[in-house]
């Protein structure tokens, strides 16, 4: 299977331009970087669970619209395109009140102005969390670098 990403980066190039922010916040790890998905885990404890002890439907959103968003900024040529958020739905299956979860993303439409992404939640033992869809924005970064993307 071809790569979709715009060139060939790496989970380092992830790594890089992704701290100081909520991914490090919350404990995301990248750690697979497929010809057409990106996988990350989220620990679920005390920065990200909810009140009754369980996975805040919140923060796997989170890890959703991270992996989503990382994904879709791969794809395009970061020196003249930058992809955002537009809408995110998550069907929250099953709860986690402990131990890592992990997340797939894999696009489903990868279009001129807009992306579409699934996102899979899993628990450790392999049973569906949350099941996400991510539409993302595709924007045409204007001369002065407004909007400048950081993955270039």
């Amino acid at each position: 299977m071809p790569s979709i990403w715009f060139k060939p980066y790496t989970l380092e190039d992830i790594h890089t331009f992704s701290h100081d922010n909520m991914v490090t916040h919350v404990g995301i790890e990248f750690i697979g970087l497929g010809p057409d998905y990106l996988k990350g885990t989220m620990p679920v404890d005390n920065r990200t669970r909810q009140t009754m002890g369980i996975l805040h439907g919140g923060a796997s959103v989170v890890l959703a619209e991270t992996l989503g968003s990382i994904a879709a900024n791969l794809v395009v040529d970061p020196l003249r395109f930058a992809c955002v958020g537009l809408d995110i739905n998550a069907n929250h299956i099953r709860s986690v009140k402990t131990g890592i979860v992990t997340g797939t993303a894999k696009p489903l439409h990868l279009g001129g102005t807009t992306h579409v992404w699934s996102i899979e939640i899993v628990d450790e033992h392999n049973r569906i969390v949350c099941i996400s869809r991510l539409t993302m924005a595709v924007l045409k970064l204007d001369k002065e670098g407004v909007g400048i993307n950081p993955f270039a």
